[in-house]
């Protein structure tokens, strides 16, 4: 299991990107600061419950991007007269936008949720 929570904490590479936002006037790419949250995962004791919920959040994010992405792109092929290759790019960064937006408040719902389970147990 420690492998996973390694490849989980990884993910906070992404904040790297971050830095392109400070250093050119792209400031969309500030956005990529919130991965660094992600490192937190190299500190924390995995259990099942964790691996779990990583699970099901990234499954439903991957789902949730997807649908948006097909979306999306039918929306500005068809109805804005966009060509196929900026319909597409419309629709792949909305798909991933709310891919990690998804995965992110999933986590942060299910981590919320068993705290305050946990700190409801009568035992």
């Amino acid at each position: 299991m420690k492998s996973r929570s390694i490849l989980h904490g990884l993910m906070g590479l992404l904040s790297l990107l971050g830095f392109i936002g400070i250093f050119t006037e792209e400031r969309a790419f500030l956005a990529f600061f919130a991965f660094v949250v992600d490192f937190e995962y190299f500190f924390i004791k995995t259990d099942e419950m964790l691996e779990e919920y990583l699970d099901k959040s990234a499954s439903l994010g991957f789902y949730c991007g997807m649908i948006v992405t097909a979306v999306v792109t039918l929306i500005y092929f068809f109805a804005n007269s966009h060509g196929g290759h900026s319909a597409l790019l419309y629709g792949i960064v909305s798909g991933w936008a709310v891919s990690v937006a998804v995965h992110g408040l999933s986590i942060g719902y299910y981590s919320f949720k068993e705290g305050w389970i946990l700190g409801h147990d009568k035992e």
